[in-house]
C-alpha cells in the first residue's frame, strides 16, 4: 500500500503484508498457547519455574475471549467462515467477536457488504446462524 492511501479497514485497505497474513482467532491462538503451557510444565523440572509474565498474560487473555473452546469448534468455525471468501481479517474479526445479527456483521465488518463479494443479507444470516450453531452445541 503506498504512503499516500490512508489505511481504512472498514472498506479492507489494511496494507498488502497485512491482507497476504494468516490472521489467528483468539480461540487458535488459545489452543496454540494451552499446548505449549502444557509442554513446558512436563519439562520442568523445577515445580517454581514460571512462565514468563507476558506468555501468562497472553494466555490469560486468549482464554477469556475466546468464544470457542473445544478443538472441534475452533475447526468448524473456520471451515464455515473460510466458506465465504472472507479476507483472513474479516474471518478472524467475525469468529472473536461472533456478531448476532447482519446488522451487528456489518457493523462490525463493513467491508463484508463493501468488496462487491456476493454476500447478502441471506448469506451473512446464514453465516452467522452456522457459528451460533457451533457455538450452541460446544
Amino acid at each position: 500500500m503506498s504512503g499516500e492511501e490512508e489505511e481504512n479497514a472498514a472498506e479492507l485497505k489494511i496494507g498488502d503484508e497485512f491482507l497476504k497474513a494468516k490472521c489467528l482467532m483468539n480461540c487458535e491462538v488459545s489452543l496454540i498457547l494451552e499446548h505449549k503451557y502444557e509442554q513446558l510444565q512436563q519439562m520442568s523440572e523445577d515445580p517454581m519455574n514460571q512462565m514468563s509474565q507476558v506468555f501468562e498474560k497472553s494466555l490469560q487473555y486468549v482464554k477469556r475471549f475466546s468464544r470457542y473452546k473445544n478443538p472441534d469448534s475452533v475447526r468448524q468455525v473456520r471451515e464455515i467462515l473460510s466458506r465465504y471468501q472472507l479476507a483472513e481479517f474479516e474471518l478472524c474479526v467475525l469468529g472473536n467477536l461472533c456478531p448476532e445479527t447482519v446488522e451487528e456483521g456489518i457493523a462490525m465488518v463493513p467491508s463484508i457488504k463493501n468488496r462487491g463479494r456476493a454476500l447478502d443479507d441471506e448469506a451473512i444470516e446464514k453465516m452467522l446462524n452456522d457459528l451460533s450453531l457451533v457455538k450452541k452445541f460446544e
